[in-house]
């Protein structure tokens, strides 16, 4: 049991080593250096790194089954008094002999065997087979993880965006908008403006108050999921780069029948269930190689100190065959499990399957309905910003209340804020389109020991060719 200085220890370490030998956050971060830091920092990817390595050291250990057993022996035997003896007719019952010895009281052997049984070495290999699946099971699901990982990071970076552009803005805007109520009751309490007009006037500022308190509680966490996500300490403080909000984004190009091909061949979820009834046929074959009779041939170097022998060295060899014939009568129930588990797998393949076709088909057309929402949020924020420019002339030529000019910054205020909103939904979708067909977000010439910003160059470029604008946008900067 851990005592309660064990344990404050144990967390003052934990914490010390959360985030230690991390580049530092030192500049802005943009969409790819998030990526990058992700990557290389996430702990539930490093997690599942750390995991494929251990099943990787697995695979090698169970290679070694395979090879031959080399046996060292050192025997040391003795006793107070000589081993005597003597032999006895069988027919008269005469002793033949005096009672003799053939052995020292002291006596130290020593042995090297080389042995080797075919029976376990066809057991090994297929053991090592399924380790090596294991090897490849748990690259899927580390494939899935870090497709899930970026999907998240866009998500959570265009909603600090939208945070850190307007957060601060609804902050002076709260201010302004209670000002505005405070002074719309008391022309109430007044009798100055009609009851009506000022409880209406107080209404749409509260609706459009409350709506842009629903967004900014929204965007309020996005920092703090974004720095998560980064394995970024949570006190740290940093700036999210403001990409433009202007960037084109283009429709899906690729046809519903390519996704579904290139989603059925590489989304990890299938090809988990791919190696597990491969690793369950080779099960199979570990069940008849069971049945079959065990052949052991050894060859070893043997040397004793025994005064009495003629020869105190000499080579000994040999062969033993042994045959558990119980196992041939199990082999129907080991065959009918595998064949179950085989059933089993294939109607998974199939349930995954068309799993994997809806969700490409929803993928794609989230996306495209992400699309038309910023396509409106856009025109809609251009609508609104006009409004706002003609309420805003009428009140410096004092034609129009403060009140009113209030209320039309705010609904600037929440169109941007929808606007950011939108684009966040958009960037999600787009990451969800790759998760879906699973299309890894990096590929082989990116790793972890890469530093965070030839990283973030290096997934720049990738998604670049995959039409990524706001990518495209910045290497041509």
């Amino acid at each position: 049991m851990l005592d309660e200085q064990k344990h404050k220890d144990r967390s003052a370490a934990l914490i010390s080593r959360m985030a230690a030998d991390q580049e530092p956050v030192s500049a802005p971060v943009d969409l790819y250096n998030a990526m990058a830091r992700a990557i290389k920092y996430n702990l539930d990817y490093r997690v599942e790194v750390m995991d494929q390595a251990l099943r990787t050291k697995d695979l090698n250990l169970k290679r070694f089954d395979m090879l031959p057993k080399v046996m060292a022996d050192l025997d040391y035997t003795g006793r107070s008094n000589d081993s005597g003896g003597f032999s006895r007719s069988l027919l008269t019952g005469r002793i033949s002999l005096e009672p003799s010895t053939s052995s020292d009281r002291d006596v130290f052997a020593q042995d090297l065997t080389l042995s080797w049984d075919l029976l376990d070495f066809g057991l090994s290999y297929v053991r090592a087979q399924q380790a090596a699946d294991e090897v490849m099971l748990s690259e899927e699901r580390k494939r899935k993880v870090i497709n899930r990982i970026v999907e998240d990071v866009r998500s959570a970076y265009w909603r600090a965006v939208s945070a850190q552009r307007l957060l601060t803005k609804i902050t002076d805007l709260e201010r302004v908008t209670q000002e505005a109520l405070q002074q719309a009751e008391q022309q109430q309490s007044t009798g100055l403006t009609a009851p009506l007009s000022a409880l209406s006037y107080q209404r749409e500022l509260l609706s459009i108050r409350r709506e842009a308190q629903t967004l900014a509680r929204e965007l309020s966490v996005a920092k703090q999921q974004l720095a998560a996500l980064m394995n970024v300490p949570p006190e740290t403080q940093f700036q999210v780069v403001l990409p433009p909000r202007n960037t084109p984004w283009q429709p899906v190009r690729m046809q519903n029948a390519e996704m579904l091909r290139m989603a059925i061949e590489n989304r990890p979820e299938l090809r988990e269930v791919a190696y597990q009834m491969r690793s369950n046929d080779r099960e199979g074959v570990a069940a008849i190689l069971r049945t079959l009779p065990s052949l052991r041939v050894f060859i070893g170097a043997d040397w004793s100190d025994n005064s009495y022998l003629y020869n105190n060295s000499w080579t000994g060899y040999g062969a033993r065959a042994s045959w558990n014939v119980l196992n041939v009568f199990r082999l129907p129930a080991d065959r009918a499990r595998v064949q179950a588990q085989n059933d089993l797998l294939d109607e998974r393949a199939k349930a995954l399957t068309m799993a994997v076709a809806t969700q490409v088909q929803v993928s794609r057309a989230r996306y495209e309905f992400r699309l038309r929402e910023l396509d409106t949020a856009q025109r809609y924020l251009a609508v609104q910003g006009k409004i706002e420019n003609q309420f805003d002339a009428g009140f410096k030529a004092e034609k129009l209340s403060r009140q009113t000019l209030i209320r039309e910054q705010m609904n600037t205020v929440v169109s941007e804020v929808r606007l950011d909103v939108a684009l966040a939904d958009l960037q999600n979708a787009y990451a969800n389109i790759y998760a879906s067909i699973g299309i890894d977000p990096i590929d082989v010439s990116m790793s972890s020991s890469d530093s965070v910003e030839v990283l973030s160059n290096k997934l720049r470029t990738l998604w670049a060719q995959r039409d990524d604008a706001l990518a495209a946008t910045s290497i041509r900067r």
